[in-house]
């Protein structure tokens, strides 16, 4: 199956560039199970901060016998670049919301699944949107709607042998609010999204800077306090983004946000510098918080989380010896030792059962169980960043990914979205 032409329509992707510009807005040892000898072979890597890290590089490199370049950026620019310039890249590392925007302008391939050598180990959540029958399916694009490649090489459900995106990390994320401050809540009783618009913390709450997650962000915290509703916060109107935006507007130019965060770093910095009270957050910068004995809560909102899953793709210039290394690459990352490493700063795989062997019981009954700890455990960066007694906020697993509002989505009315977006952080 030829996925993508080979040729990309350049106009095509030209008419993308806006929607590239903000679509997204960042040890055990032991060897894999199989050691690959691609030598010689450069694979670059152009993504965030999140996955391109230098003890995965360095880790990958020693098992795979191959040199690895990562380029890491923010998230707008990574996908500007990626949309614009497929043969800037072999590999693209990134979140589900930048799919359609990539595949729409040809700058990705699809990937066999056959070449993934563990497939058949990927859960439910991306093949079907759900990890259990009773879970929510959360609003938006949630990842098995815009997975698998369909006979007319459009996106859609129906499960096929070739895919968008190799599914891999994955997490819900929230706000962190610190408890000096703030009252600790109940997870989903009392914690609500509506927080980050509370007039109690008017100048003192930080918000991402990314169209597509910011502003669900804001949609939620909206919506709680009752302010705007929406027919479907997974495909908001423009009459509704109208009256949103209105609002925001409104309390920046009354001063009750402090800042628009662009990194996992500068989120920490806002905390740790009392810059902020309460802030949209990612779950490594709360355990970094944490690390530095700063009491950062991230929260379980009674509302849900907002959802998002990581994505691999193969770049649509790829291909021969840099072709066959990305899919060592890819299978890698669902050997066990990667998703080991990315559990201890808060994240999952999508094959968690392989990493189990690579984490300590205690870490895995605190990471993916929902139990308490029973010692410190370390995050990636080394520091201690549980304690004993510390629970998961959100609890397992299961209970977490079953407790989606909505997903990090491009939506129809997307571009709309974006322009309404900059006047707000420029007002």
């Amino acid at each position: 199956m030829d996925s993508k032409k080979d040729k990309v329509d350049i106009h095509k992707r030209n008419t993308l560039t806006t929607l590239a510009v903000g679509a997204a807005g960042t040890f055990l040892a032991g060897k894999a199970p199989y050691v690959f000898a691609r030598n010689k072979v450069k694979l670059r890597i152009l993504g965030t901060h999140v996955t391109l890290q230098e003890e995965i590089r360095q880790k990958a490199m020693e098992d795979l016998g191959i040199e690895l370049i990562f380029e890491a950026k923010g998230s707008a620019a990574v996908m500007q670049k990626a949309s614009m310039s497929p043969e800037s890249f072999d590999l693209f590392e990134q979140w589900s919301n930048s799919i359609n925007v990539l595949w729409q302008s040809g700058s990705i391939q699809a990937i066999d699944t056959q070449r993934i050598t563990h497939w058949s180990e990927i859960n439910n959540l991306t093949k079907t949107g759900r990890l259990t029958k009773s879970a929510k399916m959360g609003a938006g694009d949630a990842p098995h709607k815009i997975l698998h490649v369909q006979d007319d090489d459009e996106l859609g459900i129906k499960q096929t042998q070739h895919v968008s995106f190799l599914p891999y990390v994955h997490n819900v994320d929230s706000f962190g609010y610190n408890t000096n401050v703030i009252k600790k809540g109940i997870p989903y009783k009392t914690e609500s999204w509506g927080w980050l618009l509370d007039k109690k913390y008017a100048g003192k709450v930080g918000i991402v800077n990314a169209p597509t997650i910011g502003l669900f962000d804001l949609a939620l915290a909206a919506q709680a306090q009752g302010l705007v509703s929406f027919k479907d916060i997974g495909a908001i109107s423009k009459l509704e983004l109208d009256q949103l935006f209105d609002l925001l507007i409104k309390m920046k130019k009354d001063g009750h946000f402090s800042g628009f965060w662009t990194s996992v770093p500068e989120s920490v910095d806002f905390m740790a510098s009392d810059r902020v009270v309460i802030e949209s957050m990612f779950s490594p910068a709360v355990s970094a918080l944490n690390g530095q004995k700063i009491p950062v809560t991230y929260a379980a909102p009674k509302e849900g989380y907002r959802g998002w899953h990581g994505v691999m793709c193969l770049s649509s210039e790829v291909q021969d010896k840099q072709k066959d290394a990305a899919y060592d690459y890819m299978n890698w990352w669902l050997s066990g030792w990667p998703g080991a490493f990315i559990a201890r700063q808060g994240y999952y795989i999508s094959n968690p059962q392989r990493s189990k062997q690579y984490l300590s019981e205690d870490e895995w009954g605190y990471w993916y169980g929902g139990k308490a700890a029973q010692g410190q455990l370390r995050g990636t960066d080394g520091k201690v960043s549980v304690y004993p007694g510390d629970v998961r906020r959100g609890g397992s697993y299961e209970k977490r990914l079953s407790n989606v509002a909505v997903w990090n989505t491009v939506m129809p009315t997307y571009e709309y979205s974006l322009q309404k977006w900059y006047e707000f952080i420029s007002a």
